[in-house]
């Protein structure tokens, strides 16, 4: 019998399977603390699933108590198993605190890099050194404490973690929403609500906020004063979401604990706050711990989760091939009074060889990039003596401490100024000296790279950096909702086939699909050879829609960074923003997309001068625009080739205008737009008139109203576009009205 389907059994199914695995032994087995999985497996039975029961090492599935020592103990167990082997959370919640969580000294992409204070990592749920895992939450809830990962997968292939949701009862982001405001005897003054879970004190008007108690020490898992170190602001009715200052701790005059999680604070100025509603996001900048990790490891999926809160950092993929993270919900209890979801990045790809796919996920409520996929330059600090060789550093502080090259790895090195690979047969990784990844007895930011030939005499410390090119994966993205990002949607540098196509995104304050390669600030690498950005939505984004942005200092087009990008069948619904901008590109396409104004359906309204006209006499009704015609250009291009625009349908009042800088006018094709010079469509080209009740009142072409009799209509106007008719507001007349009639008063 194989457990495994596409729908995980419920509880009471899986313990009757138990029973019948028991029965039938050695094909298939459960096993409880202390049983000896070899001794019940017949080398000629087939190979059939064992279940591994975290109940049956102690975990309590009622919550009352903390099963982390259980789990841990569970997966021990389940690591001795020879063949497919589930371990099952029978449905549930569970708490899972630190201090009996697995340990492990561990440095991570994007985090505390190098920083011995944070070297080692709680884990929740670890898959170390396993094969043909399934770790099965049955629907449970894990409930985490403290400052920890909540699983990781290291060293290990064929791993499926799925089925559960899991929270963090205190995170180290401070919701904090402004629920009431005012001005009392001249005196500014707020009220903030604090999410349950958010403990504070306060003290000489100033707020110490605390995390929850350690059960171990009776001390707080962290603590923070007054706005911390950042803060994001949240916009509940508009679903927005932004970086900025933080204004609640300026001008204090004096606090006071209200009771029932509610803050008062009093100003010495008198300006009435603006800003009721709002949630300022509050923390401080460590990213200690990811939220998830996969290092060192091969073919694994995430599916049906309901990740709360990422703690730390997000689901980090650590030269590992073959990641998916498929239909899970990135975002807060409703009923938590929170809207942070994440310490950082959702989804974070850090020198992942193979295929990354990304499907089906909402997320919401990131204070960083929701998806950000990329390599890792190491830049060239010496040229010993041996010609085959290179010493490199990790130059980004919060990156370090984990290999970078394995032997038989391929490599690309870099001119950082034109971002230019050096020419010449491919170099090959022969031997390293350098991080572990989890000793902290090696080097942590340099290593010694050995190569299979003679690097370049050309390459100079400073000037070069190297980018491991056989951990660079196929991407596929798509189906995703984006939501309350402050920053961008995808980020994504890769030289393989990247498809990003069919996802939403809403709101987005930065681009919401972003093409770097940065050799001078974060060194995410590299170039990317072949995009696909097809079939998606982006609702209400910010400017550029799409920007592709690598960092050479060197702008030539004769010396492209990347290529073969295509915007292809998308929809716009856009403020006066533009849609690509694009730097350093050979070959790069818009066609097929529609562009629609979000403003299309009130951008003019219909006016009258008599809106209660007698019967038998006539009016007239007039188009007047309500917006202007927006002014930015739709496109840029900067040192780019091969650029076509064609095939695309805009909306009435875009600029259809391409900019260009360092780019030659006849490298971009099309007969949409105008070169370096407005071209920006009528905003009403044309009026036609429709009657809600023709017999009440009938509009010609030209506007002309005539009145038939007594009763009400409404006229709208309607102009053409390019993605059709448009309707704008409209203006209800009433006819036969009199001065008592609200329309005719």
């Amino acid at each position: 019998m194989h457990l495994h389907s596409t729908r995980p059994p419920s509880r009471n199914t899986l313990l009757t399977m138990a029973l019948v695995l028991a029965l039938t032994a050695p094909a298939s087995a459960v096993f409880a603390a202390g049983a000896d999985p070899s001794s019940t497996r017949s080398a000629a039975a087939p190979t059939a699933e064992t279940v591994v029961d975290v109940t049956a090492f102690g975990a309590d599935p009622t919550g009352g108590r903390d099963s982390a020592g259980a789990v841990a103990k569970a997966m021990r167990q389940a690591k001795r198993v020879k063949g497919p082997v589930r371990v099952l959370f029978p449905r549930g919640t569970y708490q899972i605190y630190p201090e009996h969580a697995e340990r492990r000294e561990l440095y991570v992409s994007n985090t505390a890099g190098a920083d011995q204070t944070y070297r080692d990592k709680r884990i929740g749920i670890l898959a170390e050194d396993m094969r043909d895992v399934t770790i099965d939450g049955d629907g449970s809830h894990l409930q985490f404490h403290g400052l920890m990962t909540a699983f990781a997968v290291i060293r290990s292939r064929d791993v499926m973690v799925e089925d559960f949701g899991y929270d963090v009862t205190a995170p180290k982001v401070v919701d904090a929403t402004v629920s009431g405001s005012g001005v009392s005897d001249g005196k500014a003054y707020r009220v903030l609500t604090v999410p349950r879970g958010n403990g504070f004190s306060v003290a000489d008007n100033k707020v110490t906020w605390l995390g929850e108690k350690s059960p171990a020490t009776g001390e707080p898992y962290w603590s923070g004063v007054d706005g911390m170190d950042y803060t994001q602001i949240h916009d509940p009715s508009e679903q927005r979401s932004w970086r900025g200052d933080n204004p609640l701790f300026s001008d204090v005059a004096s606090v006071k604990d209200l009771g029932g999680n509610r803050l008062r604070i009093d100003y010495t100025t008198s300006a009435a706050p603006t800003d009721r509603g709002l949630v300022y996001q509050m923390r401080e900048t460590t990213r200690d711990t990811p939220s998830a990790l996969f290092w060192e490891s091969r073919d694994v999926t995430v599916r049906g989760l309901q990740a709360r809160y990422l703690h730390g950092f997000g689901f980090v993929g650590q030269f590992s091939e073959n990641i998916t993270v498929q239909d899970n919900e990135f975002r807060t209890d409703p009923a938590s009074g929170r809207s942070t979801a994440a310490f950082a990045d959702f989804v974070q790809m850090s020198g992942v060889g193979g295929r990354v796919k990304v499907t089906g996920n909402v997320f919401d409520g990131a204070h960083d990039d929701a998806i950000n996929i990329h390599g890792t330059y190491l830049e060239v600090t010496g040229r010993p003596a041996d010609q085959k060789v290179l010493t490199l550093a990790y130059k980004h502080p919060e990156t370090a401490g984990f290999p970078q090259f394995y032997p038989g790895d391929e490599v690309e090195i870099v001119d950082k100024r034109t971002m230019a690979p050096v020419p010449g047969p491919t170099p090959r990784v022969v031997s390293v000296d350098g991080p572990s990844g989890k000793d902290h007895d090696k080097p942590l930011t340099t290593m010694t790279v050995t190569f299979d030939r003679a690097v370049p005499s050309s390459v100079t410390a400073g000037n070069f950096v190297v980018e491991n090119t056989t951990y660079t994966p196929a991407v596929t993205v798509s189906g995703n909702t984006f939501r309350n990002i402050p920053t961008r949607g995808i980020l994504v540098t890769t030289r393989k086939p990247v498809v990003i196509k069919d996802n939403v995104f809403d709101g987005m304050t930065m681009a919401s699909v972003f093409i770097s390669s940065d050799a001078y600030q974060w060194y995410e690498s590299g170039p990317v050879k072949d995009v696909l950005i097809s079939r998606n939505t982006f609702l209400r984004p910010a400017s550029p829609v799409i920007l592709v942005e690598p960092t050479n200092q060197v702008v030539d087009p004769a010396m492209p960074v990347h290529h073969n990008i295509r915007v292809r069948d998308n929809t716009f619904r856009t403020g006066d923003v533009r849609l690509l901008d694009a730097k350093s590109v050979s070959g790069i396409s818009f066609e097929r997309n529609k562009v629609a104004r979000l403003d299309r359906h009130t951008a003019f309204a219909a006016e009258t001068t008599n809106p209660c006209p007698a019967p038998g006499t006539t009016t007239r009704v007039r188009a007047v625009p309500k917006a202007s015609a927006y002014s930015t250009s739709l496109f840029a291009y900067r040192g780019s080739s091969g650029a076509v625009i064609e095939d695309n349908r805009f909306d009435n009042g875009l600029n259809l205008r391409a900019d260009l800088n360092a780019t030659d006018a006849a490298q971009v094709t099309g007969d949409e737009v105008a070169l370096d010079v407005d071209n920006i469509l009528p905003l009403l080209p044309s009026t036609r008139w429709t009657s809600s009740d023709p017999e009440v009142a009938t509009v010609d072409r030209n506007g002309e109203v005539t009145a038939e009799r007594a009763g009400e209509t409404t006229v709208t106007p309607t102009t053409s576009s390019r993605l059709g008719t448009v309707s704008g507001t409209p203006v209800t007349l009433t006819v036969g009205g009199d001065a008592t009639s609200p329309a005719c008063a």
